[in-house]
């Protein structure tokens, strides 16, 4: 992924209406573990940033489950973090 849109990723996931989501997913882009996942998985990390906030936080408390395995994966990655 470019830089630029790291950044605009990143500012994304910054600008969250859900504090604990804010975190979750700024942390997961600041300590490294993004940049560690491959083009497949980082575009799955890019389709669950662009979800809803309050759909997004369901799938991370396990209060809904996703049919989508790569997204799935993600969401595990997230849930462990």
């Amino acid at each position: 992924m470019e830089r630029k849109d790291y950044e605009r990723l990143r500012w994304r996931c910054i600008r969250r209406a859900l504090l604990e989501l804010d975190i979750t997913l700024t942390r997961f882009l600041d300590d490294g573990r993004f940049e560690k996942l491959n083009d497949e998985e980082q575009q799955a990390f890019v389709e669950l940033a662009d979800m809803e906030d309050y759909d997004v936080w369901d799938l991370l408390t396990g209060k809904a489950e996703i049919d989508d395995p790569r997204l799935a994966h993600i969401v595990a990655l997230l849930r462990k973090s």
